[in-house]
Order: structure tokens, then sequence, then C-alpha cells
């Protein structure tokens, strides 16, 4: 409680209008969005590279933005931090009734369940009216997080294939799509038919139960690796990609995987 408190004095006093920081001052909610977001990634790349001291170091950057939302609010008189730490606990002992409660909940998918129907009833407490099962699934997550939520929305409802089969074949139906207008070269409907093919391939890793955001992410590093081993072959050679041909940079690019650089 006393490094919290610590943390708050400090942003209160960045945020002092006589004499804070300037560039603090000069942030509001919107300004600041572009900043979390790039934290959160920043998170995510220090576990995905399991470096402790990065790690440690970035959560405290991504918890000063929440520091930053709180100091703003409070200053508007809209909520201060105690106002969304409480607003968190008590969300997470409501969702948690098997633990907090007496509800008997034995197994994953029973606790999964018990999850989905609190926190549907709380969508319901908020509005008036609920007009569809997808409503709440923020338009601003990345699109792999967005198509995960909207199906696993659609599939809570029971509209979801129950095997990976059915899956499989819409992928190959939404392949020959792609390859029968492709020729006409009519780019809206490349990008129509080519968003169909991967929206099928995130409902595959969510039925393989593979996170597609880390799937892709992973999949990226790897590229990025294997494509920095041709870099460094050619360049024990003199040479450069720009000037060597695809046959032998193929070639480069399957000696790295048989080396298993990945």
């Amino acid at each position: 409680m006393d490094a919290m408190q610590r943390l708050l004095d400090i942003m209160a006093r960045l945020r002092d209008p006589q004499d804070g920081c300037e560039w603090d001052l000069q942030q509001d909610f919107q300004s600041l969005t572009k900043h979390t977001l790039e934290e959160a990634h920043e998170v995510v790349d220090a576990i995905q590279r399991n470096d402790i001291d990065d790690i440690r170091d970035e959560l405290g950057d991504l918890l000063l933005q929440v520091v930053f939302y709180c100091q703003i609010a409070r200053e508007d008189n809209l909520f201060d931090f105690s106002a969304v730490a409480n607003g968190l606990s008590d969300k997470l002992i409501r969702r948690h009734p098997y633990i907090f409660g007496d509800q008997v909940a034995s197994s994953p998918e029973q606790r999964r369940q018990a999850w989905e129907q609190i926190k549907s009833a709380e969508r319901q407490a908020r509005s008036e009216s609920v007009n569809s099962r997808l409503d709440g699934v923020s338009p601003g997550f990345p699109a792999l997080i967005h198509a995960t939520k909207l199906q696993q929305r659609a599939s809570n409802a029971g509209f979801d294939w129950s095997r990976a089969e059915p899956v499989l074949a819409k992928i190959k139906e939404e392949l020959a799509e792609v390859e029968e207008v492709l020729p006409e070269g009519d780019q809206s409907r490349i990008e129509d038919e080519i968003g169909d093919l991967l929206f099928a391939v995130v409902n595959l890793t969510r039925h393989c139960q593979v996170d597609a955001e880390t799937a892709l992410r992973q999949a990226s590093m790897k590229f990025s690796r294997r494509f920095q081993y041709i870099e460094a072959k050619l360049e024990e050679t003199g040479r450069v990609m720009e000037d060597t041909d695809l046959v032998e940079l193929d070639s480069i690019w399957d000696e790295a995987k048989a080396k298993g650089v990945h």
C-alpha cells in the first residue's frame, strides 16, 4: 500500500497545475491511448523473451498508464484509483462465486460457463435491452482478438461446430473462393474473400485451443530469425539479399529450417 500511495502521490505531483511536468499536464484520456497500447505490447514482448527484469520494468510502465488515467479522472471528479481498485475487487468476487460464494463448479467447463453467465448478466444490467449476444465485443481489439471473441460469443449461444474437421473444410472453401477472385483483379472482392479466409483460420485456432494472437506473433518472430539467418549467411560472402536470386534465398531458408532456427 505504501508503494501504491507513493506512486499516486508522484502522479499527482506531475499533474500539479502550478509546477507539474508540462508534458504530463497536456495529456488526456485520448492522448494516452496510443501509449497504453504500446506499453501493453511491450509487456507481452518481455514475457515472450522471458526477460524477468524487462517484465518487471514494463509492468511498471503499464501500471503508470492506469495511475495516469485515474489522476486525470480524479481532477475532473469522475472517479479515482480507489474506485477502480474497489470496482475490480467487487468484480473478481462476483465472477468467482465458486471461490468466494457457495456455488459449486467442479470442472473447468462449469467454471467457464459460470463466468460467461455472470458477464452476460452484467452486460444486461448496464443496458435496458440487449440487442445481440455480440454486444460489448469492442471493435477496438486487435483484429485476431476481436474475431476470436465474436466466435466465442457465438459458440456460447450454440452457433458453432463441435469438431475441428468442419472448420478445415470451411478454410478450404474460403481458400477456393480467394483463388476464384484473384484473376479478376477486383481488389474489393479480394479483400473480402481473404478476410473470410482469415476469419475461418481464427476459428480453427479456437477449436484447437490455440491463441491466434500468440500463434501469429510466434510465427512472425520465427520468420524474423530465419530472415536474419539469410542476411548473416550472405554477409559472410560479402553479398546482399537484393542481388541474390530467389532460388538461392529459398535454399538458405531451408538450411535455416534444417538447423532448427525457429
